[in-house]
């Protein structure tokens, strides 16, 4: 069987398209938060993706893939964090967070599930 590469992971689709709205919402941040607040949501929510994409292709390690699973979880956790301070600074309408952070919270438990469940995605248990 061919192996189809992260992409075709549902949770790396979500992932990717969360980054991508929030790339897109960052756009009306004022332009005193460019190396604040937009640089750091913009940065952990691509980093979801990234830390995703290192531990796919590191399936053949345990260990490694793991790692940056829990990486990427991180990242996830942080970008609801990013959210909240852009909501209570005025950027974002509570209801834009809420479906954003809920979001994050989806690609988190997805996250979740992988981690406890490797060899479900290909990873080497020997």
């Amino acid at each position: 069987m061919k192996d189809e590469g992260f992409e075709h992971l549902t949770v790396y689709r979500l992932a990717y398209k969360l980054a991508m709205q929030i790339f897109e919402i960052s756009k009306d941040f004022p332009k005193e938060e460019k190396y604040a607040l937009t640089d750091q949501i913009r940065r952990s929510s691509r980093s979801v993706c990234t830390n995703l994409a290192e531990a796919y292709r590191k399936r053949r390690y345990l260990k490694h893939y793991v790692s940056k699973m829990s990486d990427a979880d991180g990242e996830c956790s942080e970008t609801i964090v990013w959210l909240s301070f852009s909501k209570d600074c005025g950027y974002l309408s509570a209801n834009l967070c809420e479906q954003l952070s809920n979001d994050c919270q989806e690609v988190g438990r997805m996250l979740g599930y992988m981690m406890a469940h490797p060899a479900e995605f290909g990873v080497q248990l020997d």
